[in-house]
């Protein structure tokens, strides 16, 4: 039995970086009871913006990272065996459900489809969950919210979500940001200096322009603020960029090759 991976909320504010009306959006979802659908790449910011939504509107939050074996009971809750006999232990779901919280499914095509089916009395206007096992029906206290993501680059035909549960969301578009807004996260969030931040961002421009043959996947924000972490540590950027970029995107030599030229083009060694 796998159990799913749950985190709660950092208690240090967490920096976001807005591209658009992401912010208001979701606060206005939040304040009419309406569960979100976050769509982008991977690395691209989805899950910071909710744990910073989720400091914005001082609600616990429950990050469930979704996996091929999770199960609704992962999610729900199930009975369990101790000292004192059996017992029952809430899921995160029903957890966040019971306390007003935001329960967040990260990644969620990745759970089994019928996983989802259990979420669908939450999305509407009932706002119930039912526990078979504990035969209770529960109301959704005020303030529980339902967030999942997903990355559309990432689905096949075995994997994605259907429209009868799509269509119960709104949804919000994320994508890398631009240059000078992913230049500033980095530095943010490293304490690299901004030149630098700005020619990894170009080298991430770059190399996100390369095609499907090139590279499977392109960097994400995420992996440039690992690079300038290691840089801002005293690395040297050339094994920094070699270890968090290049070895990391491809284990083709071509596509290595290709990244290492880009990557020289615009971060010469000894600038």
């Amino acid at each position: 039995m796998n159990a799913p991976a749950v985190s709660p909320a950092d208690s240090r504010l967490h920096f976001y970086q807005p591209q658009g009306s992401e912010v208001e959006l979701f606060l206005h979802a939040s304040r009419n009871q309406l569960p979100v659908l976050i769509k982008g790449p991977t690395g691209c910011g989805k899950t910071r913006f909710i744990e910073h939504m989720a400091e914005q509107l001082k609600r616990p939050l429950y990050t469930v990272a979704c996996h091929d074996d999770l199960t609704a009971a992962d999610l729900i809750g199930r009975y369990l065996i101790g000292n004192d006999g059996t017992f029952w232990q809430d899921g995160p779901l029903t957890r966040a459900v019971r306390e007003g919280a935001i329960c967040y499914l990260d990644e969620v095509i990745e759970a089994r489809k019928d996983t989802t089916v259990v979420i669908h009395p939450l999305t509407d206007d009932r706002r119930i969950l039912p526990l078979d096992g504990t035969g209770e029906q529960l109301h959704a206290a005020p303030g529980f919210m339902l967030v999942m993501s997903y990355n559309p680059g990432y689905r096949n035909l075995m994997k994605g979500l259907k429209p009868s549960t799509r269509q119960r969301f709104v949804s919000i578009g994320f994508n890398y940001p631009d240059e000078q807004q992913e230049a500033r996260i980095v530095m943010q969030e490293s304490g690299i200096d901004l030149q630098t931040a700005q020619r990894l961002c170009a080298v991430a421009a770059a190399l996100r322009k390369l095609n499907d043959a090139d590279l499977e996947e392109s960097p994400s924000t995420r992996l440039l603020i690992h690079c300038a972490r290691l840089i801002h540590s005293g690395l040297p950027a050339e094994i920094a960029t070699e270890a968090a970029l290049t070895e990391t995107l491809s284990d083709e030599p071509a596509a290595q090759q290709a990244v290492r030229q880009i990557i020289r083009a615009l971060m010469p060694v000894g600038e």
